[in-house]
């Protein structure tokens, strides 16, 4: 038999999840500062550890992020939703357009820290792309920015013997992207996989992508293959997981 007291809530959850209520109900809109340590500690009669935590539990679901000397403020950022499916579509880059519209809709998307060259690939990339240990690869690295809040930052791995000297290995591909450039070279994407995985972020990902403390990042590698099965991308993205959810709709 579980005893009762095992199963009562921790206070930092307790204080959580009025909090969260709080926001859902529209007592704290977008901006707004939220109780302070001391304030919940005086309110909830708790320690300053467990008033910390509660916040932080606000802070890792997203909805709140710290700002450093003046508190936690409730998320005024809008989160982006990923199609996954439908922003790969053939009418969507084929047409000319974006993958990253479906995704954005009308606000703008900002691409900085962009950094394309030609470069020799490390083992496990050659083994994803399937080329000979040490072979030489254009890789496109580049970080998105909406809104002022870096979400994503991307490097997309392309066989050389197939985009040198193509608008590809320039930093503006033209539009399409990259998609529609290996479609015009007789490489188009016809198939693709996406495998995704949820992590703590290494220091440098934290700071790229201006992340919270405790905010994990979606990792989602992306393998493009042309007809007859050969892989013309592997694109490897890390998400802000607090800027993203992730939408997939397809028929039963």
């Amino acid at each position: 038999m579980t005893s009762r007291g095992s199963t009562r809530q921790p206070k930092y959850q307790r204080i959580a999840d009025a909090l969260r209520t709080a926001i859902q109900a529209g007592e704290y809109g977008p901006g707004d500062r939220l109780p302070g340590e001391n304030d919940l500690m005086a309110t909830y009669e708790v320690a300053r550890m467990t008033a910390r935590q509660a916040l932080g539990v606000l802070q890792n679901e997203g909805l709140a992020e710290a700002r450093k000397g003046a508190g936690v403020f409730v998320r005024a950022f809008r989160p982006l939703r990923r199609r996954g499916i439908q922003r790969l579509a053939h009418d969507q880059w084929g047409s000319g357009r974006s993958v990253w519209s479906t995704d954005t809709e009308d606000r703008e998307l900002v691409v900085d820290q962009i950094d394309v060259r030609e470069a020799e690939a490390d083992g496990r990339i050659c083994d994803a792309l399937g080329v000979p240990a040490g072979t030489r690869v254009w890789a496109r690295s580049r970080r998105f920015v909406l809104d002022g809040k870096p979400v994503l930052f991307a490097v997309s791995h392309l066989p050389s013997d197939i985009v040198a000297d193509s608008a590809v290995t320039q930093v503006d591909t033209g539009p399409g992207g990259t998609y529609a450039r290996l479609a015009e070279l007789g490489h188009a994407p016809v198939h693709f996989r996406e495998e995704i995985r949820c992590r703590m972020p290494s220091a440098d990902e934290a700071e790229r992508l201006s992340l919270s403390i405790g905010t994990p990042v979606v990792r989602i590698v992306r393998t493009a293959f042309a007809e007859g099965g050969r892989v013309v991308e592997v694109n490897e993205m890390t998400l802000d997981s607090a800027s993203y959810v992730l939408e997939y709709g397809f028929d039963a």
